[in-house]
């Protein structure tokens, strides 16, 4: 169980550090898929890239031995694309991005949360 989570983990930490640097880049592919979510452009710096990087940084350090802080950074992330998809949802948007969140980042995000909290 524990490699489990650890490699569920370090994956989200992966996607989601990459994801907010990108994000806080505002790198152009992303553009799009926001614009038709109806995100301004200048939400990608704050909350958007703010929030997936401190959930990565969370991620670390829950690993790196501050237990407290892993399962609180996880819950964060599954609110975080839980919101997400909704905001594509309610836009009426498909595009790549949603399904992104919903079928990578969020079972990214539950998963880190079950086995951290089981282990």
């Amino acid at each position: 169980m524990f490699t489990a989570h650890v490699v569920v983990t370090l994956v989200a930490i992966a996607a989601n550090a990459f994801s907010g640097i990108a994000a806080l880049a505002h790198f152009s592919p992303i553009i799009p898929g926001m614009a038709k979510a109806g995100v301004p452009e200048s939400w990608l710096t704050f909350p958007i890239g703010t929030l997936k990087t401190a959930g990565a940084a969370g991620l670390l350090l829950g690993l790196l031995g501050v237990p407290v802080i892993g399962p609180a950074a996880a819950a964060g992330l599954v609110l975080f694309f839980v919101c997400a998809i909704h905001t594509h949802l309610l836009a009426r948007d498909y595009s790549p991005q949603l399904g992104l969140a919903g079928g990578v980042f969020l079972p990214l995000a539950v998963g880190s949360l079950v086995l951290g909290l089981a282990v």
